[in-house]
């Protein structure tokens, strides 16, 4: 291909990518809207496993105190059969301690149950709030992909026409080449890897273009990037581009002076 019709081609490929764009403009925020509506789910779900295990966890826990308190309760029971059939002071003394330590450890295990009731009641609480928050999630969720599917419904059929075009176009177009272009493109603001020149300047970022540099230009003989953004340069008669010419405003006529007239009519005639 000549560099002609190499910038051509790059300038096809652009104006299709530019209709791309332009497609993908009308989903807006939508894609990322549902994306993190979807990660918040997630999290959430997360959440409610991670409190159901606290919860199946403090609920063991009570449990586990429930059968320390009825060993104890045995225990003590015991001890306090063994009282009766005491020997002597020494083992009347060791059975009330040990009654007086199972007792404690009654105490200590209801104390530990009444907290573990405490901390269940507050997770449920909490799972509760998360379930809510996951149903209310859902339903904005299932309106956003509604909506981004009936504008995908819309722009799909076109879309996927301009991609095949933009394939077909790609393939005509030296990778070195498709390559440069394409991390100009994706470097731009705008996604402008290929403009042409408008009003003597770059149409990407407007800066002047010399005229010497400009004749290059036209010339269609190598191609020619912007010093200033490094988008690739074309002239607007190659792109396919009608610009319209300044009107250049008529000079108004100079009024001619008519103060020597009066002057020559105001002195009178010499006799």
């Amino acid at each position: 291909m000549s560099v002609e019709e190499k910038l051509k081609t790059l300038y096809q490929l652009q104006t299709t990518l530019s209709s791309i764009d332009e497609k993908r403009a009308l989903r807006g925020e939508l894609p990322l809207e549902v994306q993190d509506l979807e990660d918040e789910i997630a999290g959430l779900n997360t959440r409610v496993e991670k409190i159901q295990g606290e919860i199946e966890e403090f609920r063991n826990a009570i449990v586990q105190k429930k059968a320390e308190i009825e060993e104890a309760r045995s225990s003590v029971e015991r001890y306090k059969d063994q009282l009766n059939v005491v020997r002597n002071n020494r083992e009347y003394d060791t059975l009330t301690k040990e009654i007086e330590f199972q007792e404690l450890e009654i105490e200590l295990c209801n104390k530990k149950i009444r907290e573990a009731n405490s901390k269940v009641e507050e997770r449920n609480g909490d799972l509760e709030h998360a379930k809510e928050l996951i149903s209310d999630r859902k339903i904005a969720l299932k309106e956003k992909k509604e909506e981004l599917d009936e504008i995908m419904d819309e722009t799909r059929a076109e879309e996927e026409k301009l991609k095949d075009r933009a394939s077909d176009l790609e393939l005509k177009i030296e990778p070195r080449l498709l390559t440069s272009f394409k991390r100009i493109r994706k470097n731009a603001r705008n996604g402008l890897g290929i403009v042409y020149v408008q009003r003597d300047a770059c149409g990407g970022c407007f800066n002047k273009i010399p005229p010497q540099r400009q004749l290059d230009i036209k010339m269609h003989k190598k191609i020619i990037v912007c010093e200033y953004c490094g988008r690739i340069l074309v002239d607007p008669e190659l792109a396919g581009v009608k610009l319209d010419k300044p009107l250049t405003d008529e000079k108004p006529k100079r009024k001619r002076s008519i103060r020597k007239k009066k002057l020559e009519d105001d002195t009178p005639a010499e006799d």
